[in-house]
């Protein structure tokens, strides 16, 4: 991070209990087991443990610093450091008289370390984040929604121009954003911010760090309605990003935008994707496994090559090409790295199994939304035998049974040849046999599947279906991802 240990200081509002190094910071983290050399450990507090208590192991690792809430501060001032707390400001190098601040260099690490202490490390870190995404001066897109929202990430992430950065994994969470933007290298140009929500506030928490110059939302459905109560409510949730864009902002959504329609007048400036919108495809085809499309937009029309064969994957590329739109992205570019698209682990993950059997891995979340367009998908791949491996889809609420039978309805009327439930509430799929458990289903499938099968493994990450697919690789002679 370009910022001096004063800017940091400032940005966290902390006090500074010990003066360091007066180089900059590597990388933030969270973890003391994996800090070393050039870290800033944020000693997050827990439900049962507070992370400061892990500061002097990550000192004793060799990080740069470390940002401490108030209990800990209290002992690390009297226990550890041994001197007076210096304020932010403070350019006094203070008198650190432990071996575990104060120690010998060792492997080439400067001495000592920087101890911050402040009212809560979490809210720190966010602001020191805020502080970095300024620094940087990089354009920001927020990407939230009820599903699709990783992929368009994903998509965005590589079609948009010039040096990009995105969230890793699952980290676009409160604590996963900030960790993010602090991940930005200097000289980042973009950040393609997923935001993740589980309640009421959330979005707003994360789109004041990122502060995101174009939003896309890419639909509203019943996902995590058992928290909000209501898809009306889940709406007005990921809407709060639009009072963040700036005066000239744009929002990106989805044509058919149902109980987020009447919060689309807060935007700035609005683009539609999807059949009829500013931004769609007025033709596609798939041939081998690639989506060719022709994409209208407001700055022209593009021919593009997508690779991947799901109809909600080219939705999800109609809003990522919206936001490159939006940014003013030439579309020529953009088609052009097209090929280069790729997604995150577990999601819609093909994987040859042998003897012709293809198993999409599409575990990593599930609700009624997705769960469709996975079924959809598994049917449109027009094997001699289709085969539906579904878990649970998770906090859906006193309905949640009634979600589960349409899903099952929708498997039947796609033409899914047989449905596997794993866990008890997969009953209420109506499937053809009920497994307790992943490896009772990996089991099953191992020794009935059969040659040319297509077979779809997805439900909630509670459900813990990734273990089906990893069995099945693991028993398949020749299997690969």
């Amino acid at each position: 991070m370009r910022l001096t240990p004063a800017e940091i200081a400032a940005a966290l509002g902390a006090e500074v209990v010990a003066e360091g190094a007066d180089e900059v910071p590597a990388r933030a983290t969270i973890d003391s087991a994996t800090s070393g050399p050039g870290d800033l450990f944020f000693g997050l507090r827990g439900a049962n443990r507070d992370g400061g208590e892990f500061a002097p192991a990550a000192i004793e690792a060799g990080a740069w610093g470390v940002v401490v809430g108030p209990s800990f501060r209290g002992s690390l001032s009297a226990d550890v450091v041994g001197t007076e707390p210096r304020s932010a400001d403070s350019s006094v190098r203070g008198s650190l008289s432990t071996d575990v601040v104060d120690r010998e260099p060792r492997n080439g690490e400067t001495r000592g370390a920087w101890v911050f202490a402040v009212a809560d490390p979490l809210v720190a870190m966010q602001s020191l984040a805020r502080a970095w995404r300024r620094a940087l001066g990089a354009r920001v897109v927020g990407v939230t929604g009820s599903v699709g929202k990783t992929s368009v990430k994903d998509i965005a992430r590589t079609l948009l121009p010039g040096r990009v950065h995105a969230n890793r994994e699952n980290l676009n969470t409160e604590i996963g954003l900030p960790l993010t933007v602090l991940e930005a290298p200097d000289g980042c140009e973009l950040l393609v911010l997923e935001m993740a929500m589980r309640g009421a506030g959330q979005i707003a928490e994360l789109a004041a760090i990122a502060e995101p110059e174009v939003a896309v939302i890419t639909n509203v459905g019943p996902v995590h309605v058992e928290l909000l109560g209501s898809v009306a409510a889940i709406a007005a949730a990921k809407a709060e990003v639009l009072d963040f864009l700036p005066a000239d902002g744009i929002a990106i959504a989805p044509v058919d935008a149902g109980e987020l329609e009447p919060h689309l007048e807060r935007a700035p400036r609005l683009l539609r994707f999807g059949p009829g919108g500013d931004v769609e495809a007025t033709e596609s085809r798939v041939v081998e496994g690639v989506t060719e499309a022709l994409i209208s937009t407001p700055a022209g029309a593009q021919r593009f090559h997508f690779p991947f064969a799901e109809a909600h994957n080219l939705t999800n590329a109609l809003a990522a090409v919206a936001a490159g739109v939006a940014l003013g992205a030439p579309l020529a570019g953009m088609a052009d790295r097209a090929a280069d698209i790729g997604f995150s682990r577990f999601r819609g993950e093909r994987i040859e199994l042998g003897d012709g059997i293809v198993l999409v891995n599409d575990c990593y979340n599930a609700n009624p939304v997705s769960m469709r367009a996975a079924l959809d998908h598994l049917a449109s791949l027009r094997a001699p035998r289709t085969v539906a491996v579904l878990g649970e889809m998770g906090e859906l609420g006193p309905g949640a049974p009634g979600f589960h039978r349409e899903v099952g309805e929708h498997a039947r009327t796609a033409g899914v040849d047989i449905v596997l439930g794993v866990g008890l509430p997969a009953r209420d799929y109506g499937p053809d046999e009920l497994v307790a458990d992943p490896a009772e289903a990996a089991e099953l499938l191992a020794a009935q599947l059969e040659p040319g099968d297509a077979v779809l493994v997805k439900g909630s990450r509670s459900a813990g279906l990734e273990a089906v697919a990893a069995l099945l690789l693991e028993a398949a002679p020749g299997g690969r991802a």
